[in-house]
């Protein structure tokens, strides 16, 4: 009997906490289902095995119900969540109030690699505003002046040893940081300058960075784009799934665990990305994964955002081991509401 019921905008039963119609929808032979979708079918086999409906809808019923069970059911490959919870950090992870809540002013000042630049960037515009290039992007004056507060003298110096800053671009959290502030409503150009919004000022005047935080967070998440900050694929997935991210760090950020902790959860949670990456002769679709999820998710997204520490294991110029632990701003920002 064919489980007709399941809606294409329903999680799907197999587990993987994404919508019916984005997985297993025309997929029921595939063999590389992922979470179980063949045990969700076994499932129904033996629940039904022996029972007589009295009609195609009390039968439908009967497997909505066990369909249910299974995806309210805490799975191990989702560290404790259910599919139905994964469903609703995936698809709604600003409109679950019974799973997460995002506050949006901050019980304590936030500190931030985002708004040391902020904080900068904020100060450089003041009242009278801040002239852009002929391109529209930040004086190198500034950038130059920015990097060498942000980075210290040593490391400006190793930074620019092959390249100075000539252009925004060259000082890239500068410019993801302006590009954010942008797409959050906080500045804007204005008659050949750039100014604080009239939004912007009011929140500075009230709570100040506790407000801007947060604005600068669901800009991040929601609208800058990922992939912008690195040559890795698409993968949109990886940043849909910013909550999952969150989550780990709030289970295992107490201590410092290497990054391929969380690599490893999450490609365990979501195998089925592995599909997604195109073929390359050079690298496996799992190392393009793995590496992708490192700099983006953790590197660029918590690191950046100050949700957790992500440092780098050696002083090797090419290290790609980092360790990874929590900071309290993750707590203020995300707060999960599951039973203990």
């Amino acid at each position: 009997m064919k489980t007709h019921g399941i809606g294409r905008n329903e999680p799907c039963p197999c587990g993987s906490g994404k919508k019916f119609k984005h997985c297993c929808l025309g997929k029921e032979n595939s063999t590389t289902s992922g979470h179980g979708a063949a045990g969700i079918s076994e499932t129904l086999r033996s629940a039904l095995e022996g029972r007589q409906f009295n009609s195609l809808e009390e039968a439908q019923a009967f497997i909505d119900q066990i369909t249910q069970q299974q995806n309210r059911r805490q799975l191990d490959e989702f560290h404790g969540l259910s599919p139905e919870q994964i469903h609703q950090i995936l698809n709604f992870p600003f409109a679950s109030p019974g799973l997460v809540r995002f506050p949006e002013v901050l019980v304590a000042n936030p500190v931030a690699p985002i708004l040391t630049l902020f904080e900068r960037l904020k100060d450089a515009i003041g009242e009278q505003g801040l002239k852009p290039t002929a391109k529209g992007n930040l004086p190198r004056n500034f950038c130059r002046e920015a990097a060498l507060v942000y980075w210290g003298e040593q490391r400006y110096q190793e930074r620019t040893r092959y390249g100075g800053i000539n252009r925004e671009e060259d000082f890239d959290d500068l410019h993801v940081t302006r590009l954010v502030a942008e797409l959050a409503g906080l500045i804007r150009k204005y008659k050949g300058r750039f100014i604080l919004s009239r939004d912007c000022r009011r929140l500075l005047a009230g709570d100040s960075m506790a407000a801007i935080y947060p604005r600068l967070f669901r800009a991040y998440v929601e609208q800058f784009n990922w992939a912008y900050r690195d040559g890795y694929p698409e993968l949109r997935f990886m940043q849909s799934a910013f909550l999952f991210t969150l989550y780990l760090l709030t289970r295992y950020g107490d201590a410092w665990r290497p990054q391929v902790i969380y690599e490893d959860a999450f490609l365990g949670a979501f195998p089925r990305l592995l599909d997604e990456v195109p073929p390359s002769q050079v690298i496996s679709p799992a190392e393009t994964v793995r590496r992708a999820y490192t700099w983006r998710s953790l590197v660029h997204f918590a690191g950046f955002l100050g949700l957790a520490e992500v440092e780098p294991v050696s002083d090797e110029l090419l290290c790609n081991e980092y360790r990874v632990k929590a900071l309290p701003l993750l707590g203020q920002i995300v707060q999960f509401q599951l039973p203990k």
